[in-house]
């Protein structure tokens, strides 16, 4: 089984909120595809990281996804998808190897 985290931030480079309507379409896609979604949202996680010799902040929402088979063209599609949408560099996304108890 696989735990799929995505990282979607709530701001967007020059620190406006992103129109809800783009969270709640990936919380509705994600349900499609993978029959539900778990999204940490009560206190945004904090990002840091340096880039070209500045340290960047971002506010983030965590999305997660149960799946028993990982179709990795799926989610390469997806992910670039997700960056144009909300206009990033980078959108992260990792999974997870577990075994469900």
């Amino acid at each position: 089984m696989h735990l799929i985290e995505l990282l979607i931030p709530l701001l967007d480079n020059a620190g406006n909120a992103f129109p809800e309507h783009l969270h709640n379409l990936v919380r509705s896609e994600l349900t499609q595809q993978f029959g539900g979604v778990t999204a940490f949202r009560r206190a945004p996680a904090e990002g840091v990281w340096k880039h070209e010799g500045e340290v960047d902040l971002d506010q983030i929402v965590i999305l997660e996804v149960m799946s028993a088979a990982l179709d990795r063209g799926w989610w390469s599609r997806y992910k670039a998808r997700l960056e144009s949408r909300f206009k990033q560099d980078e959108i992260v996304i990792r999974v997870f190897e577990f075994e469900q108890l």
